[in-house]
């Protein structure tokens, strides 16, 4: 399965915007791993990385880099598994910067011929299992004041199973006067949902991306839908897209399609800066890494994305300001066609409460 990030969510796996979403358990039990065991784990990386990161000259960078620190004994005195997944991520990751790249230590044993984009029957429904514990991303629904629409939403998750719920979501958002969708907690997904969430907000079929792979030059194009379940917003009403320093990967992406399109406004923080997309390859019993093995290109912006350098907002505010900020800029846009007076009084004090919350 195409993945720009892992769907489920180790929150103690890795700290930062740069968290990639491991299959591993939580609260898992760390273990020893001998000089052997180190030396053989670094030997399937290097074999992982060569033959399916997404640029070649950078996996032979990453080799050098590994062998030179194995060779200065930086690896020698780290006896923990969970510890050296760690410190091996840093190593990879400070070639490039790619947040993308992630050593991931299992309790659990990792069966033979797991990762690679191949999940068996119980892998997949142990997700579909968790998605829904997470309700499919879709954390909150909300009317807010002067009927603002407000989606809450952490995952982009895998799409066949999503795809009912984000309708439903979508289809209470139609009616309000704009809405303001909340991306400042989502690490990621499959970029199928980031083109179905862009279709609610397109009237028309639009070529999102294409997601180039290395191997056998596999484009997958990403095109939004022609039907959808639920309503659309269609592409009249007013939409703002809230991001954090945490925002990454597929939400990334869908930030960047809107703003480009000039869809939506986004408002917050600069994003995290993830474009390239990977699996989880295995590398023995009980380690496995996330390795980006294409790239997102836009075809909106004629080849460009956002990797490593994020997603800029449109009004640049702290994350946690960005709700109020939003709501302000709709108010004070609605505040201009508004010819009641008792109502525009209303929405200036409104926006007056806003301002203070941001103090």
């Amino acid at each position: 399965m195409k993945r720009i990030a892992a769907l489920i969510l180790a929150a103690s796996c890795m700290t930062g915007p740069a968290m990639a979403q491991a299959p591993m358990q939580r609260n898992q039990a760390d273990m020893t791993i001998a000089a052997k065991g180190r030396d053989q784990l670094i030997d399937q990386l290097v074999k992982t990385l060569n033959a399916s990161y997404v640029f070649p000259e950078k996996a032979k960078l990453m080799e050098k880099a590994l062998r030179a620190r194995q060779a200065s004994g930086a690896y020698k005195n780290i006896s923990s598994a969970a510890k050296l997944a760690e410190v091996l991520t840093a190593d990879i990751r400070a070639i490039n910067n790619d947040q993308h790249l992630l050593v991931v230590y299992s309790e659990q044993e990792i069966p033979e011929g797991a990762g690679g984009g191949v999940q068996s029957a119980a892998e997949r429904a142990a997700e579909l299992a968790e998605l829904k514990a997470m309700n499919f991303g879709i954390d909150r629904v909300e009317r807010l004041p002067f009927n603002i629409g407000y989606l809450d939403f952490r995952i982009f998750g895998r799409t066949d199973a999503a795809a009912a719920s984000i309708g439903a979501a979508m289809t209470l958002l139609s009616n309000s006067n704009a809405v303001i969708i909340d991306l400042r907690r989502n690490g990621g997904g499959e970029p199928e949902t980031v083109a179905l969430l862009a279709s609610y907000l397109l009237d028309q079929p639009v070529h999102l991306s294409d997601i180039e792979y290395r191997k056998g030059n596999r484009v997958d194009p990403m095109w939004t839908r022609e039907k959808v379940e639920g309503t659309r917003l269609g592409s009249g009403k007013e939409v703002y897209i809230l991001t954090s320093e945490h925002t990454f990967s597929a939400a990334e992406d869908f930030s960047y399609a809107m703003k480009h399109l000039k869809r939506a406004k986004i408002v917050g923080e600069n994003t995290a800066g993830g474009a390239h997309p990977g699996d989880f390859e295995r590398l023995s019993a009980h380690f496995q890494a996330f390795v980006p093995n294409g790239r997102s290109v836009s075809k909106i912006t004629n080849g460009g994305n956002w990797e490593g350098t994020g997603v800029a907002p449109d009004i640049a505010v702290p994350a946690t300001h960005a709700l109020a900020a939003a709501q302000q800029a709709i108010l004070t846009s609605m505040l201009e066609k508004e010819n009641d007076k008792a109502r525009a009084a209303r929405m200036q004090a409104r926006i007056a409460a806003l301002q203070q919350e941001r103090k």
